[in-house]
């Protein structure tokens, strides 16, 4: 029996949770998430531990910040003055927004708090700066 290596298409259904155990994400209520193993779909840390199972096995990982969503970056939190709004958008805590960086790239960002004449803006991803369990299960190999 073949076990994933680089290059390999895998499907697999996983269960990420927090360090405190509050799930994430599942691809237990879908169908499993299929990848090829090195071209960087995934986070490192996940690749790794897909890297030499067989199909049927099953594991659970621990994977650091690091090898997941990076770390926290103070950088990618900012204050803007509450004027540049548009007029459509009433800012509140929690509010998702897509921006444009002044290279002309999409980012994501979450509204994190908002005071009489500033938003406060987090553009990191929702798990930077988590340590990341997954239990993983390989369904297909090919």
């Amino acid at each position: 029996m073949s076990s994933a290596g680089s290059g390999s298409t895998v499907k697999v259904h996983y269960t990420g949770t927090l360090e405190d155990g509050n799930v994430f994400d599942s691809s237990r209520d879908r169908d499993p998430i299929e990848f090829i193993i090195g071209d960087g779909q995934m986070i490192p840390g996940f690749e790794k531990a897909v890297t030499g199972m067989k199909v049927g096995d099953a594991k659970t990982v621990k994977i650091s910040a690091s090898e997941a969503y990076g770390a926290h970056r103070d950088e990618l939190v900012i204050k803007i003055d509450r004027s540049q709004f548009p007029d459509n958008i009433v800012p509140i805590a929690g509010l998702q927004l897509s921006l444009k960086s002044p290279e002309g790239q999409i980012v994501n960002a979450v509204i994190t708090s908002v005071e009489a004449d500033t938003v406060m803006l987090d553009a990191n991803h929702p798990l930077a700066g988590k340590d990341l369990t997954f239990d993983i299960e390989l369904m297909e190999i090919f």
